[in-house]
């Protein structure tokens, strides 16, 4: 268990702590000569049971309220001072409204100093915070009065005992998570090169291990480690751990980063929030209204985007966006305080829901379903609405980034299924079984309206089909669903084209004769085949026969229509598209219709014909005088 210090300067805190442990949480030269705590400082008092409770002295003074933040971040208990000749003060209030915001639910009243009072002080004081507490966390918390100065004070016995007992009888944070470790403190040592330091929020740490630097992303390996101030092989969720780092400098690192586990290392520059403003914060938040934003141990500067409502008054919640010039890392459920524009004030607070909010259509109704979705996730622990919500269907990499947890700990609901991953890159995508089916009947119907629109074209090919049936889809999912309609029977190949089976084209003996007497003739004229005209007059057959059977051997992927009435052999718009492809390898991914002219020895007309046809099936792009060719083109495997 990690315990907080929580009060106005000059209470006692270090003091008290000092009382409890031994240690002089106050290190610096500084703080020794003003006699105030300005850096967090940390203490550790082992347990009968073997176990080690942390403590976490955080400075008292008004403008070190983002140092407090910063440790306070990760306590599981709060132990807040106040002195009994000075009562509730500023920042005892202050304080205590950031651990509220942050969660800590369970803690003790330290009143020290008693000895400078008397008994009617003692009982007015006692009075006042019993009052103010009323309405808090901390209403039915006990209250040691103490005097830590003296030894072996009967109040300070007290809480020592009542914090041990408290510590062992606490459960253990959950540890099954993806590691982070919020970095509050580092620093080199001879012959051991960087440490750093800070709480363990989740999942298990141990030495050997390769992690990585949020949100600078540089990888970093795990040397040895000190758990609770001890040395250790693991660590895990709710201790203070140190760190050895190896591969990365401390010059690279400072308070605000996190040590993570790789998969959940993408940086966040827009959160979407739950914003609850304090009632006596009087302000108003407009949209674009700057705030200083703590979470974790990182301080950054962010403006507001409202996502509900015109302004946000105070005592009110709602959701926002928080947008940041910097990146920073983030992951759902994370608690965060804000300050207002001076940072001379706590304003709120409240819960990161999504890390990763877009910068447009950040208020529609599907986005707010969305939010709803991962709240559900957050108060329930049902991934059900998350993937009901995502008609393209979830990769698992984005599934980790936003609960935490390793693909394997997390249960699906059954109405969804998974995808195997289709590429090196892709973790695996899970979608709704109704998501699933909706995209199978989009691409039939799609392929249906095809071939209704242009029955003489056997049909699309794959990036084409996923162009006008599901652009959003991802390529994985798209690879998935035609290689399952494929597989069903729903959907056919006739080389790189995709039909219905109806849509199949077959040949009779005379269709088989006449294409014979057909196939070397176009062959023969390479770039420049002949016409349908031409072609029709050297077999002495009508045109319109002619020009029915290259259709139909069109549909069957034996040659390409070009322009009405003029057709290429495969092979040919093979060598073709690979000259395309050379041409734009040297300038560029992108071809003009002058270079390919030059490199075809054809007309301008000509090799403007053949590149709109490749523009037509996919393979490039027209984009002002330019044909770009299409990197995710499926036409690629067979052009």
């Amino acid at each position: 268990m990690i315990v907080g210090t929580a009060g106005h300067i000059d209470h006692g805190k270090t003091t008290l702590v000092r009382a409890l442990t031994g240690v002089d949480t106050d290190r610096l030269k500084e703080e020794k000569a003003r006699g105030i705590s300005i850096e967090l400082g940390y203490a550790y008092l082992p347990l009968a049971n073997g176990d080690v409770l942390g403590f976490i002295d955080v400075p008292g003074h008004e403008k070190l309220v983002h140092t407090m933040a910063a440790g306070a971040c990760g306590i599981d208990l709060a132990l807040l001072v106040i002195a009994a000749d000075d009562g509730v003060m500023p920042q005892t209030r202050e304080h205590l409204a950031i651990l509220q915001i942050l969660g800590v639910r369970e803690g003790a009243i330290a009143l020290t100093k008693t000895d400078r009072v008397d008994a009617a002080r003692l009982d007015a004081v006692r009075a006042e915070i019993a009052a103010w507490l009323a309405d808090t966390m901390l209403a039915h918390a006990p209250v040691f009065e103490t005097r830590a100065t003296q030894p072996h004070d009967e109040g300070v016995a007290r809480l020592d005992a009542w914090l041990r007992e408290r510590a062992i009888a606490s459960r253990a944070r959950r540890d099954d998570g993806l590691f982070r470790l919020a970095v509050d403190r580092v620093f080199t040592l001879t012959g051991q090169g960087t440490v750093v330091t800070g709480t363990v929020f989740a999942g298990r740490v141990q030495a050997g291990d390769s992690l990585v630097l949020a949100p600078a992303g540089v990888p970093v390996r795990v040397r040895g480690l000190h758990a609770q101030n001890r040395a250790a092989q693991t660590g895990h969720a709710g201790q203070r751990c140190a760190l050895n780092l190896t591969g990365i400098d401390k010059e690279q690192i400072a308070r605000g980063d996190w040590i993570v586990d790789a998969r959940l290392a993408e940086p966040a520059t827009r959160l979407d929030v739950e914003l609850q403003l304090l009632g006596d914060t009087g302000i108003t938040l407009q949209h674009w209204s700057p705030l200083h934003v703590h979470l974790g141990t990182t301080h950054r500067v962010a403006n507001v985007a409202l996502l509900e409502g015109e302004t946000l008054a105070p005592g009110i919640a709602a959701r926002v966006q928080l947008v940041f010039d910097t990146p920073l890392q983030a992951l759902p459920g994370d608690r965060f305080i804000v300050r207002n524009a001076q940072a001379n004030r706590t304003v709120g607070g409240g819960r990161v829901l999504d890390p990763f909010g877009p910068s447009r259509r950040r208020r529609t109704p599907e986005r707010g379903a969305w939010l709803d979705a991962l709240r559900t996730w957050l108060d329930e622990a049902r991934l059900a609405p998350l993937i009901e919500e995502a008609p393209r269907g979830i990769s698992r990499t984005t599934l980790m980034q936003l609960t935490g947890y390793d693909e394997a700990a997390l249960d699906l609901p059954d109405d969804a299924m998974a995808i195997a991953p289709q590429g090196r890159d892709d973790a695996g995508t899970v979608i709704a079984r109704a998501h699933w089916s909706g995209l199978m009947a989009r691409i039939g119907e799609t392929l249906a309206e095809f071939h209704a629109r242009s029955p003489d074209e056997q049909g699309p090919d794959a990036a084409r089909l996923w162009r006008m049936a599901a652009p959003l889809v991802s390529d994985s999912v798209w690879r998935a669903a035609i290689d399952a309609l494929v597989a069903e029977g729903t959907v056919a190949r006739s080389g790189p084209w995709l039909h219905l089976p109806s849509h199949a084209v077959k040949l009779d003996a005379e269709d088989e004769a006449l294409a014979a007497r057909l196939m070397p003739l176009i062959a023969q004229g390479r770039f420049d085949p002949p016409w349908v005209r031409d072609l029709a007059r050297e077999t002495r057959q009508p045109e319109e026969t002619v020009r029915a059977l290259l259709r139909k051997l069109a549909r069957l992927g034996m040659v390409y229509q070009v322009v009405r009435d003029l057709f290429y052999e495969r092979d040919v718009v093979q060598t073709l598209a690979r000259i395309v492809a050379q041409i734009a390898a040297e300038q560029g991914d992108a071809v003009s219709a002058a270079a390919f002219r030059d490199v075809t020895a054809l007309g301008r007309k000509r090799a403007i014909q053949i590149l709109e046809f490749f523009d037509r099936v996919g393979y490039t792009r027209f984009q002002r005088d330019r044909h770009l060719l299409r990197l995710d083109s499926r036409m690629r495997e067979w052009l």
